[in-house]
């Protein structure tokens, strides 16, 4: 509490607190996100935005979990969470950052995400209508991952959505 009164920390939630000369970057953000509220990795959104598929800026980070859909406003921004069911939860890796790891979903994994999560994403125009950088998506995707995560998750409906992707993506390449 002394810390506190004196500027040194700040509170981002209970029990989280943060240096107040602590830069506040993505991967500051991410890390957070991880911490914040786990198991969770770094995705949808905050992942489409980070690997170039997207040309807005995101101003919260969101994040996949197997505990309930959430979020928090804090000092440093909004974090989102939603749920997924734990068999579900794959498709990231541990990155590095200041001594400490965080977890981000693999550009596949990220795609899978938003689609699994979006059920009003069903044809072309819908996929038009969200304006995806598709020359990044086919620059950075492996097909072989993306349809081994697909035939691991076994949905139908997924499988519907990632086959008017596969086909939109073709389309503009």
């Amino acid at each position: 509490m002394e810390w506190q009164e004196k500027g040194y920390i700040q509170k981002l939630r209970n029990r989280y607190y943060y240096f107040s000369d602590q830069e506040v970057d993505e991967p500051f953000l991410y890390y957070t996100a991880n911490e914040l509220y786990h198991p969770s990795y770094v995705s949808l959104e905050s992942a489409l935005s980070r690997y170039g598929f997207i040309p807005e800026g995101v101003f919260q980070v969101t994040s996949c979990t197997t505990l309930k859909t959430n979020s928090f406003n804090t000092p440093v921004g909004r974090f989102t969470y939603r749920h997924l069911k734990p068999s579900l939860f794959f498709g990231y890796q541990l990155e590095e950052w200041n001594d400490h790891r965080y977890a981000m979903a693999g550009p596949e994994k990220t795609l899978i995400d938003y689609l699994y999560l979006h059920h009003e994403v069903k044809e072309t125009a819908d996929l038009e209508a969200l304006r995806w950088n598709t020359v990044e998506i086919n620059n950075r995707i492996s097909m072989k991952t993306l349809n081994s995560y697909e035939a691991h998750i076994n949905s139908p409906a997924l499988s519907r959505r990632l086959t008017t992707l596969k086909t939109y993506l073709n389309a503009t390449t």
